[in-house]
């Protein structure tokens, strides 16, 4: 049950982000698990994942006269065996009047488990391929026999997914790869969850609600409907090793605190594809999925504006994807007046030769 839940996760996650598919970085030799990841423009890929104390990440700072609201960034899976040092995190959240939750994307009406976008992949039957076809008869040969080497190497004797569609067999393979390179999503979750509960604070949602008349018959429609999935089984199949080895530096940089580093490895990976296939599909496009990027980063910056207005001190948690680079959340409050600090250990982006001659 637990493993269909992160599988809802991922498909919400891939119809919520926008489209940032990057080829992984050459891996290079591997790395100590103590020394941090290297800095930006030097990409290492480590084949160890870091473990024991590590300080995590420092927070961004926004400021609006003498209100704070502090952020830090988030990644979904962190080292498994690392104990996160949080006391910056859990001081702030000792001052904080208000803490914003991560956005997410909501179904109205809400209907117990078809909570969210979780619906697609969650009700029974819906992971099937159509007709009770096997995964043997609905992907190229030369892909099936790929499928097999792989499958035997993380997901073993699993009879049940070769009756699922090509994108939730994909997702199983890579879910099962990611428990191999003890990566967890069960790090940054608890720590706020037991600082909170100290505080006697609760997090205030983020969420964008999307109207939806006639559930059933967006699922009915989805499990007849044909998913253009066969290039997402594919590039899982290729691109599965190198994509876990990204994850693992990025797990690795979050957990020392090298955000240059961070900032340096691509924010997603060739699963893009499987995003994609989703996205396409005719039960996504009738729930807005093209316009879901946008409409969840306005809900984000209209929340952390109100925050800013309201408390002297508020905390917000946000995926690093939405922090990192130019384009990111905090920039849409910064050209509203308010004032961006950087954590340590995250350098200035330098100013493009064209726009600091413009500037002057």
């Amino acid at each position: 049950m637990r493993r269909h839940r992160r599988l809802g996760l991922l498909c919400a996650l891939w119809l919520a982000l926008p489209a940032m598919a990057q080829p992984p970085p050459t891996p290079t030799p591997a790395a100590s698990a103590s020394a941090p990841p290297s800095p930006a423009g030097a990409i290492e890929l480590q084949a160890v994942t870091v473990s024991g104390v590590q300080p995590g990440p420092g927070l961004w700072k926004v400021s609006k006269g003498d209100h704070v609201l502090w952020v830090l960034g988030t990644l979904a899976l962190l080292p498994e065996k690392m104990q996160w040092r949080a006391q910056e995190v859990q001081a702030r959240l000792g001052e904080a009047q208000q803490v914003l939750a991560a956005p997410t994307v909501g179904v109205h009406p809400h209907l117990g488990f078809f909570g969210g976008l979780a619906l697609l992949p969650s009700l029974i039957g819906v992971r099937n391929n159509p007709d009770g076809k096997k995964l043997r008869e609905v992907v190229p040969p030369t892909d099936y026999a790929k499928w097999l080497v792989l499958k035997a190497k993380y997901l073993g004797r699993d009879g049940g997914v070769e009756k699922q569609r090509p994108i939730f067999a994909a997702l199983a393979l890579y879910l099962a790869a990611i428990k191999q390179a003890g990566l967890s999503d069960q790090v940054i979750e608890p720590t706020i969850k037991h600082a909170l509960k100290q505080q006697g604070l609760k997090t205030t949602p983020v969420e964008y609600l999307i109207e939806v008349d006639n559930p059933r018959g967006l699922v009915k429609d989805f499990k007849r409907g044909e998913l253009a999935d066969r290039d997402c089984f594919a590039k899982t199949l290729d691109h599965l090793e190198g994509d876990i080895a990204v994850m693992r530096a990025r797990a690795n940089a979050w957990a020392v605190g090298d955000l240059d580093g961070l900032r340096a490895l691509p924010m997603s990976d060739q699963m893009a594809a499987c995003r994609d296939a989703v996205v396409a599909s005719g039960v996504a496009q009738e729930l807005g999925a093209a316009t879901l990027p946008a409409r969840l980063e306005d809900a984000w910056v209209a929340a952390a504006g109100k925050a800013l207005e309201a408390n002297r001190v508020s905390f917000a948690l946000l995926p690093m994807s939405s922090l990192l680079g130019k384009d990111n959340y905090l920039a849409r409050l910064q050209a509203q007046g308010d004032r961006v600090d950087l954590p340590d250990g995250l350098t200035p982006e330098p100013v493009p030769a064209a726009s600091a001659s413009a500037a002057r």
